[in-house]
């Protein structure tokens, strides 16, 4: 029986193509657990893998889309039976791995979690990579002592996914968000999100004029990195951190070493493809407390996957706002 999904391929002169097309189950990769999808999400590396590649794609055909959620329908390990409802995040699936745009997936039971306990399949796709993702920069920040009394922090890239779920969880949580965006369109959204405070992007993409400027921010979620998380850690607090978790604006960051030695502050890197389950089932647990899903749902864009060749070109060009969630059977 044939299924849907979105199949990438590449000509001899590394162009590439997406396209929906029908593939069966003898096409899927080795797993022990077979998944009959219900959702999927658009990534920013989503992007890449429906579009240039940039080195995540190892061969060609390639079915990209780097999260899932659906349920069990066939299953070679005893933690998992049919019927039984899981999510997929990172482990370069959707990368190396065949992934989520597609009807049916198969993957290794260990990359499994079982749908959290308070939320729908749906609900835990509108979260998705960019949700998970967030939510562990926020633990990682307040593990590093950030606290709602210590000041402000500061959200780049904030209209993105990921930015959009750390502004969500960080005003519910208590804190003073700013929220850093290029697109003066989205202020609105992103006050609805909590944000207290828009900063226009060009404020922090130009050159910084002194190695320390006024400490501002109590710590900040960086999702653009490049000039951006250079100036971000000129204005950090003594002893304050930042958490990269994206390079929307570049992977070289031109930094200063004074404010590490001056005032202490730190730069934690933020991983979400190799998180072990116990961190993972933290991170989702902290999302269905710290989360308002009624919010959530007003960051939702749906799509299906015809839809997903024109959007992974949006998304790369800073133009998907909130959270694209996939209907992978519309």
């Amino acid at each position: 029986m044939g299924f849907r999904a979105i199949v990438v391929e590449r000509d001899a002169e590394k162009r590439t193509r997406a396209e929906v097309r029908e593939i069966g189950l003898a096409d899927l990769p080795e797993g022990e657990v077979t998944v009959a999808v219900d959702w999927s999400t658009l990534n920013y590396k989503d992007g890449l893998c429906l579009g240039p590649g940039a080195g995540l794609v190892r061969k060609y055909p390639h079915v990209p889309g780097i999260d899932f959620a659906g349920r069990v329908e066939a299953s070679d390990d005893p933690r998992y039976r049919p019927g039984d409802p899981v999510v997929l995040t990172g482990w370069r699936v959707g990368e190396a791995h065949w992934g989520g745009y597609a009807q049916r997936a198969r993957a290794k039971a260990d990359w499994l979690v079982p749908l959290p306990e308070g939320l729908t399949l749906r609900q835990a796709m509108a979260i998705g990579t960019a949700g998970l993702t967030a939510m562990l920069a926020v633990m990682a920040l307040e593990g590093h002592g950030l606290a709602p009394e210590k000041g402000p922090v500061l959200v780049t890239g904030a209209a993105g996914g990921v930015g959009s779920v750390a502004v969500a969880v960080l005003a519910r949580l208590g804190y003073e968000v700013a929220a850093v965006t290029g697109r003066p369109e989205a202020e609105g959204y992103l006050r609805r999100l909590g944000a207290r405070r828009i900063v226009p992007r060009a404020e922090l993409a130009g050159p910084a004029e002194r190695v320390l400027e006024s400490e501002t921010w109590a710590g900040c979620v960086d999702a653009v990195g490049g000039s951006v998380l250079a100036r971000v850690t000129r204005q950090l607090k003594y002893r304050a951190a930042a958490a990269a978790v994206g390079n929307a604006g570049g992977a070289e960051v031109p930094l200063s070493i004074i404010p590490f030695l001056l005032r202490g502050v730190s730069l934690l890197g933020i991983d979400s493809v190799l998180q072990p389950f116990e961190n993972r089932q933290r991170a989702w647990a902290r999302l269905v407390r710290d989360l308002d899903l009624e919010l959530l749902e007003t960051m939702v864009r749906p799509a299906v996957l015809a839809d997903l060749p024109a959007l992974g070109a949006e998304i790369l060009k800073g133009r998907v706002q909130g959270r694209v969630v996939v209907d992978v059977n519309g």
